[in-house]
C-alpha cells in the first residue's frame, strides 16, 4: 500500500471517530432534556394539584391539617387586642378504676387517705365528695384546669388510677372581668364539641369553631381598662351602701360601642359553678338572681326621674315647650282622679322646666308630659327602642314592661318621670345616646367598628333640640341633684332616678333603684356612662340616704377621671358647654 492510501485510510479514521463521538454527545444531550422535561412536567402536575387542591377545592387533609395547628376555639379579645379568652393547654386529674387491670382494687390506699391526699393539693375540693367518688368505682372527672406542679403533686401520690390526661381548655387571662360580656364555654355535649354559652362566646359560636376562621382573633368593642375601672367603681359604690347588685355601662354615642358593661355580682368564667346559673328555689323567693344574670341587658326596672330629660326633650322637640322661662305650678299635688302625683319635698310655688329637671320636680314634669299627650310621648320612646328588647349581640335581653294599648292620661303622665314603664338600663344608655350626640338613635354593639362604619341610625331628636338638652344635663350637674357626679375638668351632665321597686300590694318604699345616667364632655358630648345600684341603703358613706345623689352619682364622679383619658378625654378647665342664656333662670332657684 502506498504512502498516500495509508495517510487517506487515518484521514478517514479519525473523521469517522469524529462523527460517532458527536453523536453519542448529541444522544447524552437529548437523554438529559427527555429526563428533565418529564420531571419538569411532573412538577407542574404536582402544582396544578395542589393549586387544584388548595384554592378551588379544599379537600379533608387540609381541613384535619388545619384542625391540628390551630387551636379547637378562636381566640376573642378586647378592641386593643389584649386576650380575653383563648384556648389553653392544661391537665385535667380523671380516675380511672380499670387503670390496674388485674380486676383487683383500684386504688392502693384507701378512698379516704387517696381524698384527703387530693385535698392537701386543690384545698377546694371537698374531702367527703371526693372519697364517694373513689369508693364509688365509677371512671369521672375530679378536677379540671391542674397546674403541672399540681400534677406533680398528684404523680407522687403513687396511685395509677389517678391519671392527668393533657387537655385543650378555655381560659379567661382577665378571670372574673368582662364576664358578663363573655359567657363561658360549658362541657362537651352530644357531639363531642364544647359550646358556648351565654356571652359573645354563645353568640360567637359558629365562628370560633369554624377551622377557617378559628385563627382570626374576633375584636370585640369593649377596652379592658375600662371595663376594670368601672368594675371596680361599681363594685366600692355597691359595697359601700350594701346593694344587692349593681350594673354599669359605658357606651360610644357617635358609633354605639360598649366601651365597658359590669354587671355585679360577677362569676368567674374559669369555674363556673351550677349556682351561678340557677339558685334554689328557696334563694330565688327571696328575689335573688344568680351571678351570671346580665342586670344590664336582662334584667328592666322602673328607672325613675332619669327619664324626665327624655320627656322635657321630646317636649322641645314636638313645640310644646317653646319657652324655658315658662313657670308651672309646684306647690301643690296632682290629682288625676283618686291618685296623687307629689314631689319628694316642697319646690316652691313655681317651676320652670330648667328648674324642674335641676331639682326632679315630678309634678312639673308631669304637667309638661299632659300637654305633649300619650301619641307624642310614646312615639318618641318607641323610636328610642323601649318598646322591644334591646339592641345588642347578647342573647340575654330582657323585654320591656310597656303597654301596647292607647296610654291613658294617668299612665302618660307617670311615665314621664319614669315610673309605669320598666327598661334595662341598656336601653336607658342608648336613649341618652341619641339625645346628646344630634338626635340620632343607634343600636349598641359589642363588636369593634372601624371607623367609617358606624350604622347610619334614625333620627329620633332634632340637632337643636340635642344642643338644649346637653345645657340642661349639664346645669343638673352643676346646680342640681347632680352636683355630686361634677368631675373638675370632663364637663358631665347627666339626671339621677331613684325608684321605689314593685312588690305585692304596690311599691316598696324602702327598696330603692338609684341611677345616674351621664354624659360627658357635655361641649361636645362622646360618651355615656349609666350607673346604677339595686337596693342601696343608707351609710355613713352615703350621709345615712338612699336616693341616687348621694351613691350612684358619686360612681361616676370617680369613674369619669379614671377611663377619660384612657379614650382620648383630657381634663380641661378652660371649656365647657356654654349655658350663659339659660343662667339666669335658675340662679334664684338653685341653691
Amino acid at each position: 500500500m502506498t504512502a498516500l492510501a495509508i495517510s487517506t485510510a487515518v484521514s478517514t479514521g479519525r473523521v469517522e471517530l469524529v462523527n460517532v463521538r458527536q453523536r453519542s454527545l448529541l444522544t447524552a444531550r437529548l437523554r438529559v432534556l427527555f429526563v428533565l422535561g418529564v420531571f419538569t412536567l411532573l412538577a407542574i402536575v404536582a402544582v396544578m394539584r395542589v393549586a387544584w387542591l388548595g384554592v378551588v377545592q379544599p379537600g379533608p387533609q387540609q381541613r384535619s391539617m388545619a384542625q391540628i395547628l390551630l387551636p379547637p376555639r378562636g381566640e376573642i379579645t378586647d378592641r386593643n387586642g389584649v386576650p380575653l379568652a383563648r384556648a389553653f393547654p392544661a391537665y385535667a386529674l380523671w380516675y380511672n378504676p380499670a387503670a390496674m387491670g388485674d380486676g383487683g382494687s383500684p386504688l392502693v390506699k384507701s378512698p379516704g387517705e387517696v381524698a384527703q391526699a387530693l385535698h392537701r393539693i386543690f384545698p377546694e375540693l371537698n374531702p367527703t365528695l371526693l372519697e364517694r367518688k373513689l369508693a364509688a368505682g365509677k371512671a369521672t372527672y375530679l378536677r379540671r384546669r391542674v397546674l403541672p406542679e399540681e400534677a406533680n403533686k398528684v404523680h407522687a401520690i403513687g396511685e395509677l388510677a389517678l391519671e392527668l390526661p393533657r387537655e385543650t381548655d378555655r381560659h379567661y387571662p382577665q378571670g372574673r372581668m368582662a364576664a358578663h360580656v363573655l359567657g363561658f364555654v360549658g362541657p362537651a355535649g352530644a357531639d363531642g364539641i364544647k359550646h358556648g354559652r351565654v356571652g359573645m362566646e354563645a353568640v360567637l359560636d359558629e365562628q370560633l369553631l369554624d377551622p377557617d376562621k378559628r385563627g382570626t382573633p374576633v375584636a370585640l368593642s369593649i377596652d379592658m381598662r375600662v371595663q376594670g375601672a368601672l368594675e371596680d367603681e361599681l363594685r366600692r359604690g355597691m359595697l359601700s351602701v350594701n346593694a344587692v347588685g349593681a350594673a354599669g355601662i359605658v357606651l360610644d354615642v357617635d358609633t354605639g360601642e360598649v366601651m365597658a358593661l359590669a354587671s355585679l355580682p360577677e362569676f368567674d368564667p374559669n369555674q363556673v359553678e351550677p349556682e351561678d346559673l340557677q339558685l334554689s328555689k328557696e334563694r330565688a323567693a327571696r328575689g335573688e338572681v344568680p351571678k351570671a344574670f346580665n342586670r344590664v341587658t336582662n334584667q328592666v326596672y322602673e328607672l325613675g326621674s332619669t327619664f324626665k330629660p327624655l320627656t322635657m326633650a321630646s317636649a322641645i322637640d314636638n313645640g310644646v315647650v317653646t319657652s324655658l322661662s315658662r313657670r308651672y305650678q309646684a306647690d301643690r299635688p296632682l290629682k288625676i282622679g283618686r291618685f296623687s302625683i307629689r314631689d319628694s319635698h316642697d319646690l316652691g310655688e313655681t317651676l320652670n322646666v330648667p328648674e324642674a329637671l335641676i331639682h326632679s320636680s315630678n309634678i312639673v314634669t308631669a304637667q309638661v308630659a299632659d300637654e305633649l299627650g300619650a301619641k307624642a310621648l310614646k312615639r318618641t320612646l318607641a323610636d328610642l327602642g323601649m318598646h322591644e328588647r334591646p339592641y345588642i349581640e347578647l342573647p340575654a335581653r330582657g323585654m320591656p314592661l310597656w303597654d301596647n294599648g292607647d296610654w291613658s292620661r294617668l299612665r302618660t303622665m307617670t311615665v314621664s318621670y319614669g315610673h309605669g314603664i320598666a327598661v334595662t338600663p341598656l336601653h336607658l344608655a342608648s336613649a341618652y345616646a341619641a339625645m346628646v350626640n344630634g338626635g340620632i338613635w343607634r343600636p349598641t354593639t359589642l363588636r369593634k367598628i372601624e371607623p367609617g362604619h358606624a350604622p347610619k341610625g334614625r333620627r329620633v331628636f332634632k340637632a337643636s333640640t340635642s344642643a338644649r338638652m346637653n345645657q340642661l344635663l349639664r346645669m343638673i350637674a352643676t346646680y342640681g341633684t347632680g352636683r355630686n357626679a361634677d368631675a373638675p375638668g370632663f364637663r358631665i351632665g347627666g339626671k339621677t332616678g331613684s325608684a321605689e321597686k314593685p312588690g305585692v300590694g304596690g311599691y316598696r318604699r324602702s327598696t330603692l333603684v338609684s341611677t345616674f345616667a351621664a354624659a360627658f364632655p357635655m361641649d361636645r358630648p362622646r360618651y355615656v356612662v349609666i350607673a346604677m345600684l339595686d337596693e342601696p341603703k343608707g351609710t355613713a358613706a352615703s350621709s345615712y340616704q338612699r336616693t341616687a345623689a348621694w351613691n350612684a352619682a358619686p360612681i361616676v364622679k370617680r369613674l369619669v377621671p379614671r377611663i377619660g383619658p384612657l379614650m382620648g378625654v383630657m381634663p380641661d378647665n378652660t371649656r365647657d358647654i356654654d349655658i350663659s342664656d339659660l343662667r339666669p333662670l335658675v340662679e334664684g332657684s338653685a341653691e
